[in-house]
């Protein structure tokens, strides 16, 4: 099976052509407005509509399929002449009128996840963008907003590339990502200047006076009180699973289900401790810069963040069924 090339087109301006009808034409209009296309429409097809075209799609449902429809002999004709102009062209549903596939999507703007199969299992690609949905909250989409809208700033203050990457991927990987997930956009904000700070008082370039406090601050850890519910794994919580899958230590009693356990990440550290130990031990891990999960928490837990001032959240469990 041939490769296809995946691609994200800027079509802000640009025009656009749509031949056809029907709800796969009408889905395939909205996506062009929503990225500033400008759409001709028409139900017949002559060679002069692609002037200027930056692109060319079509659609037709239903009768207007048969080979002899004058929709169908519009979207061949249509095909032909937009690759003999190398001008993207796809057909729905019709790849042998394509020369570009579009893929299944999931839509975090400014964040934007494709799922192709090549055309071989358009169901299979769709699935699995189900799939992605549960595991990508629209707050990815603040964070990729948050990145670009300090992106100018961030080369400036780190010129070097493998320091800015180490700086971003632990930033959006750590409290950063975690504050904006919990909807705490503005403290997000206020964590990303603090790691960009400390990362580029560490810079090579770093005058001395640059140093001082934002270097040496602690990194921030992150506590998530959850409660796993009746500790069947399969009862877990989305956002339980999720956390779970991120965590760097798994605090929990030492009666906790084997089986909402299994499903943590593999290499995160597992601490069984007693209740009357694990407030202690959730504000030193979280000074050390920890992300951790604290399964079937206490209050005192929470009081002993709340006191120490660690950023913390509680994530409540699917509640057991009564008789």
């Amino acid at each position: 099976m041939k490769h296809t090339l995946p691609v994200f087109l800027d079509l802000d301006g640009c025009a656009a052509l749509l031949v056809g009808e029907g709800e796969a034409a009408e889905r395939r209009l909205a996506s062009l407005l929503d990225c500033g296309a400008r759409v001709t429409r028409s139900m017949t097809f002559h060679d002069a509509l692609l002037d200027g075209c930056a692109i060319a799609i079509g659609a037709a449902e239903g009768e207007a399929r048969a080979e002899d429809h004058p929709i169908q002999r519009a979207l061949r004709a249509m095909s032909t002449a937009a690759r003999g102009r190398g001008i993207p062209c796809n057909v729905v549903d019709q790849p042998e009128l394509s020369s570009f596939i579009t893929p299944a999507l999931v839509m975090r703007p400014p964040l934007a996840i494709a799922i192709s199969s090549g055309g071989a299992s358009p169901v299979l690609a769709r699935l699995l963008r189900a799939r992605i949905e549960t595991l990508v909250p629209p707050a990815y989409g603040q964070l990729a907003a948050l990145a670009g809208r300090l992106q100018a700033e961030t080369r400036a203050r780190l010129p070097d590339v493998l320091m800015r990457r180490r700086m971003l991927e632990a930033a959006l990987s750590g409290v950063v990502a975690t504050l904006m997930l919990e909807g705490r956009e503005v403290e997000a904000e206020a964590a990303y200047m603090q790691a960009l700070e400390m990362a580029s008082a560490a810079s090579p370039g770093a005058s001395p006076g640059t140093s001082s406090g934002a270097s040496t601050a602690a990194p921030r850890g992150f506590v998530h009180l959850v409660h796993p519910g009746p500790g069947a794994a399969d009862l877990l919580t989305l956002r339980a699973l999720r956390l779970l899958g991120e965590a760097d230590v798994i605090v929990h009693g030492p009666a906790e289900s084997p089986a909402v356990l299994e499903v943590a990440r593999r290499d995160a550290t597992r601490e069984a401790v007693a209740d009357d130990a694990a407030p202690a031990m959730l504000v030193a891990l979280a000074r050390l810069g920890s992300k951790v999960v604290r399964l079937s928490p206490t209050e005192a837990d929470r009081l002993a963040l709340a006191e120490a001032d660690i950023d913390h959240a509680i994530v409540p469990g699917v509640m057991a069924a009564m008789d």
